[in-house]
């Protein structure tokens, strides 16, 4: 571990260098590619030289208990060296944590669907109920929201809806929130007061560039219609509203959020990017599922990996055994302690395949 931390502190050293040279920072496409490869690297050599000065001073510490001392100065000096020991194995289990491969799509801005499953009206309105989370989550975290596509039911719910959360890493953190939700409460139209359950599903896909989906325009069809509103009312009198299929995968998306025509065909295509990048994706957490047993970060969507239990006020994540009794807050966007469960507890299967 060490050598290789040594190794990227001297490309770090090295790249230091290169940016404050005056030809790189003259070529702008060079000198960013740099720049963000530097950038890339400052969080671990930074916790690397924090270790490496902690050990220097366990060393001296140590040293200077060999000496004869008197008793004040070796309590103070034995307490030092017990809190720069704590210190340092910290700081170790963190340098571990930064090694582990990163996930080349977690600083992405992302696409989330949110569709209504099991319940019929009432999964609906839990699929609003998401995506009132989601939203209010990204506002918390100063992340941007953009509707795709909106398919409404007559009393407020969601059949279906495609959001954009534009946000530096927002990818990282809502990646783990890919599969079936399940909520159980009694509906407003329940006279008996008799729990229902219901379920939605969440898949969230990361924004993909260009040039790392090539779709071939002949493999498109594209088709217009008019846009409507509940109950068929017409909103638009143009075809502004598009239906992009994918003709090799079937992918069909739908976009009618825009009133002109050209803006919902590119919102359309950057979702069907999206959900073709992600049937690679699936193909690549498939192989991998196979050696771990573990379903945290798999994505998943036919999983189960969430409860709303509504009369106990109790949100259970079934990956990890996490339980939170803070419903109103939870639905309200502060879902931070749960994501921060699911990253803690990806990293340590990581760690534990690394070990084997």
């Amino acid at each position: 571990m060490l050598d290789k931390l040594d190794f990227i502190e001297e490309k770090y050293e090295e790249l230091s260098i290169k940016i404050s040279d005056p030809e790189v920072v003259s070529d702008n496409s060079l000198f960013q590619k740099l720049c963000k490869e530097h950038s890339s690297l400052e969080e671990i050599v930074i916790k690397y030289r924090e270790y490496k000065d902690s050990k220097k001073r366990i060393e001296e510490d140590k040293e200077m208990l060999q000496d004869k001392l008197d008793r004040d100065m070796k309590e103070l000096v034995e307490e030092e060296l017990k809190e720069l020991i704590a210190a340092n194995e910290k700081q170790q289990e963190e340098l571990k944590v930064l090694l582990l491969p990163k996930d080349p799509n977690d600083s992405r801005n992302v696409f989330v669907e949110i569709r209504g499953g099991a319940g019929g009206e009432e999964a609906a309105l839990f699929a609003s109920v998401l995506y009132r989370m989601y939203t209010r989550y990204a506002e918390r975290s100063g992340w941007k929201t953009e509707i795709m596509s909106l398919n409404e039911t007559g009393i407020g719910g969601f059949k279906e809806v495609v959001f954009m959360i534009k946000g530096h890493g927002a990818y990282s953190k809502l990646k783990y929130e890919s599969g079936v939700h399940r909520v159980q409460r009694v509906p407003d139209t329940e006279t008996s007061g008799r729990i229902h359950t219901s379920t939605a599903t969440v898949a969230v896909l990361p924004e993909v560039d260009d040039v790392e989906i090539d779709i071939n325009q002949n493999d498109i069809r594209v088709d217009v219609f008019r846009a409507s509103g509940n109950g068929g009312q017409c909103v638009n009198t143009t075809d502004s509203a598009v239906r992009m299929t994918h003709v090799p995968t079937g992918i069909v998306v739908s976009c009618q959020d825009e009133k002109s025509q050209l803006k919902n065909k590119e919102k359309a295509l950057k979702v069907l990017k999206a959900r073709i990048y992600e049937i690679e994706l699936e193909k690549q957490r498939s192989e991998i599922a196979k050696d771990r047993k573990s379903q945290v970060g798999t994505g998943d969507r036919s999983e189960r990996i969430r409860t709303y239990n509504y009369p106990q006020g109790r949100i259970t994540d079934h990956r990890i055994g996490l339980t939170i009794y803070r419903m109103e807050a939870f639905l309200d966007g502060d879902i931070e302690e749960a994501i921060e469960g699911l990253i803690t507890a990806d990293q340590a299967e990581k760690l534990k395949d690394l070990g084997e």
